[in-house]
């Protein structure tokens, strides 16, 4: 079994503004994060790899990572960043993916919950952009809130053939116990077989310094039901984690949260499902990437 973390961060304040750092509640991770500070908690929690996941609207972060990538076995892939609403997102894609770290790069981000607009992913340039990761054979990570869950839920409809991730299972309000809107939302998306979600994410929805695995519980058991095993990825959420607790804490958080899965569906959770999605190869030597091919499915928006 082959144990995969499919989201944790690299940042350095002192080279990038982060606008998302901003506040003193922030104090805590606002310094540099590489792979150095990772790699003891990975070897501890018996994790093989990662995927690294943006952290800025940058090319350039983009292009670093997959440096880091091809540096560091622990790093299998990358969920990068492209501007989805240029006209030249398909070439930026192609440069990304043409050159000599391109086999790391195994999707795409981008922080649809900080857009004004609820309704970013309705955009037709926006789906001109899906559309162009589609072709490539990528995957796109969903960074939303319930507010943003029916829009996301059309991208996904709209594009039957490109491969969705939930991060962070939306980000419901587990500090208050409940979240309505996420309730009400989250069933349509689940329905939807190109999307899968990962449980990460979760302790800094809760209360930071009180936490327990009894917050979560309802809220993981939920998003189990929905998604069902087959579609579920583990991810750290590190260094953001560490706002609430140590890496070791929020990975036997989460484990008690857990319904009872059986040890099949756990390989799958927490590596399987990663390692699919992603198209993860099982060392360090990078993303298995596929020429891009006409898609039954793909809509007609370029």
């Amino acid at each position: 079994m082959h144990r995969i973390d499919a989201h944790q961060h690299f940042w350095d304040p002192a080279r990038y503004t982060y606008p998302w750092m901003a506040g003193e509640a922030m104090d805590p991770v606002r310094r540099a994060f590489g792979p150095q500070d990772l790699l003891p908690s990975l070897r501890a929690a018996d994790v093989d790899g990662t995927v690294l996941v943006q952290t800025l609207s940058s090319l350039a972060e983009t292009r670093e990572f997959l440096e880091v990538a091809a540096a560091n076995d622990a790093v299998r892939g990358v969920v990068g960043w492209v501007d989805l609403t240029s006209p030249s997102v398909g070439d930026d894609l192609d440069e990304l993916l043409g050159g000599p770290t391109g086999r790391w790069l195994a999707g795409v981000r981008h922080q649809v919950h900080d857009e004004p607009d609820p309704d970013w992913l309705r955009r037709e340039d926006v789906r001109r952009g899906l559309a162009a990761v589609q072709r490539r054979g990528l995957a796109y990570d969903l960074l939303v809130r319930a507010r943003e869950l029916p829009a996301a839920t059309d991208a996904v409809r709209r594009f039957p053939q490109l491969r969705f991730v939930l991060d962070h299972i939306a980000k419901p309000r587990i500090a208050e116990g409940r979240d309505e809107e996420w309730l009400r939302a989250m069933p349509a998306l689940a329905a939807e077989p190109n999307v899968s979600v990962k449980l990460s994410g979760m302790v800094t929805e809760a209360d930071w310094g009180a936490w327990t695995a009894e917050d979560l519980r309802p809220f993981v058991g939920r998003v189990v039901d929905w998604f069902t095993p087959q579609r579920l990825l583990y991810g750290s959420d590190w260094p953001v984690c560490l706002l609430a607790g140590s890496y070791e804490a929020m990975l036997a958080g989460l484990t008690a949260a857990l319904p009872p899965l059986d040890a099949g569906e756990l390989e799958l959770l927490f590596g399987g499902n990663a390692a699919r999605v992603y198209g993860l190869t099982p060392t360090g030597s990078g993303t298995r990437w596929r020429p891009p091919g006409p898609s039954a499915g793909s809509p007609s928006t370029g």
